[in-house]
């Protein structure tokens, strides 16, 4: 519990053993629920997990999208937090969001990696893809998002009846922030300081930046 609010961490895993024991031995003790979900992992992520406390359930159908909303059926807290399984998303600065949170009086906070500070945590071609989907996503929508592709948010359990989340894969980065901005709900940007990840990369720029700049023309215009 932070002063007023129970809180839900969601952790979508796959592989990540590396990382998420980092992540799991920085996570404040205040957090009421630590949801690991285990994507089809092979490594020892979910014991590693458990081993720190976690709740760990395992959703076999792959996608970061689909990860996620099998976390949001379990959790049970006011406020719900995301990060990442390999340790990129600042552990250490859950209080301060939540603090941003609270006095901010908003209802979706989005965690912006912009500007990177540490050089390696970010390649160029990647910070290009990044703009070019958040200016896409911002001439769409009609309001300026910082980073679309950030895969950390904090926001209050309640709003998510208002949305209709689809997407199984990436895109449901964008697409949260997508149903926030039109369910109408109060919302807003902050930076955190992003780190370079542990473990293997998963991402495919090529691939995932193209479908995912396909899936906001195809929610934009369908």
């Amino acid at each position: 519990m932070y002063k007023d609010l129970s809180i839900t961490v969601i952790i979508p895993c796959l592989n990540e053993e590396q990382g998420i024991e980092q992540v799991m031995q920085r996570m404040p003790a205040f957090v009421d629920q630590v949801i690991v979900v285990d994507n089809g992992s092979t490594d020892r992520t979910a014991d590693v997990a458990k081993s720190y406390g976690a709740q760990v359930i395992h959703e076999e159908v792959r996608g970061y999208g689909r990860a996620y909303k099998s976390g949001f059926d379990k959790a049970t807290s006011d406020v719900i937090i995301t990060l990442d399984g390999d340790h990129s998303y600042p552990v250490d600065a859950l209080s301060y969001l939540i603090e941003a949170l609270r006095h901010l009086d908003v209802d979706f906070l989005n965690a912006s990696r912009f500007p990177v500070r540490d050089r390696n945590a970010m390649s160029f071609k990647h910070k290009f893809g990044n703009w070019v989907l958040s200016f896409a996503m911002s001439v769409l929508y009609f309001r300026w998002v910082r980073d679309s592709q950030s895969g950390m948010w904090v926001f209050r359990r309640r709003i998510l009846e208002k949305m209709k989340l689809t997407s199984d894969g990436m895109a449901f980065s964008e697409e949260i922030k997508i149903e926030a901005l039109k369910a109408g709900v109060r919302f807003q940007e902050l930076s955190i300081q992003y780190s370079s990840r542990l473990g293997e990369i998963k991402l495919n720029p090529w691939r995932d930046g193209f479908y995912n700049l396909w899936f906001l023309l195809k929610k934009r215009f369908s």
